[in-house]
Parts: C-alpha cells; sequence; structure tokens
C-alpha cells in the first residue's frame, strides 16, 4: 500500500496540475497542439519518455487486486501503451492531435477526466487514512 500511496502521491498532483494548466491556458492550447501536431520528434521523444514512465510505475506497482491501487498499475500499462503508441505511430498521432486541437468538447472532457484523476490520486495518497 506504501508503493501505491507514493506512486499516486506523483501521478495525482501531476494531473491536477496538467488539467489546471490546460484551463488557465485555455487559449492558446489549440495553437500549442498544433504546433506538437508538426514536431514529429517531439511525439517520439514524448513516447520515449512515456514508455519509460510507464515501465518504471508497471515494474515498482504491477499490482491487480485490493481496490483503487490497481488504477495506478492501470495507469503505468496506460502510459506503456501510449508510449509504445506515439513511438510507432507518430504521423496517426500528430494526425489526432490536430483533430483534438479543433475540438473545445474534447479538451474540456480531456481536463475534467485528468482533474477527476488527479484528484481522487491525491486524495488517496495524502489522505490520513
Amino acid at each position: 500500500m506504501e508503493t501505491s500511496k507514493t506512486i499516486a502521491g506523483l501521478i495525482g498532483p501531476t494531473l491536477i496540475a496538467i488539467g489546471a494548466a490546460l484551463l488557465v491556458n485555455a487559449d492558446i492550447i489549440q495553437s500549442f497542439a498544433e504546433e506538437i501536431a508538426r514536431a514529429r520528434a517531439l511525439i517520439f521523444l514524448s513516447g520515449v519518455l512515456l514508455l519509460v514512465a510507464g515501465l518504471a510505475i508497471v515494474r515498482a506497482h504491477n499490482i491487480w487486486s485490493g481496490g483503487w491501487p490497481v488504477l495506478v498499475t492501470v495507469l503505468g500499462w496506460i502510459a506503456i501503451l501510449g508510449g509504445l503508441t506515439r513511438m510507432f505511430f507518430t504521423n496517426q498521432v500528430a494526425m489526432l492531435l490536430d483533430m483534438f486541437a479543433h475540438s473545445n468538447g474534447l479538451m474540456l472532457a480531456s481536463v475534467v477526466i485528468l482533474l477527476a484523476l488527479g484528484g481522487f490520486l491525491s486524495f488517496k495518497a495524502y489522505a490520513r487514512h
């Protein structure tokens, strides 16, 4: 459980910060996403970093039972898959990112998910229980 709380204590606030930054910078996110979609090397590099982060999580925390800690493991596997996807399908990811840049609904849904996940993980990590 201590490893779960440690990793959740890193992921939770990070997701909250990303979600909040997207909200604060909502007026420039579209142009930001368009720029990243054109920077294929950045997409590939972010895939490498996401793969390493996901592998680190799964190596330290491959727990598939016991309630909320499973979410930490699932996020690790999602990071691995997301990293591999960015590395092997860079052009397709760029096209998806460009579509994302032009959809306010997708951005808002992403922000809500990031804030909810981040809030939940932060609560689990920093609550007294």
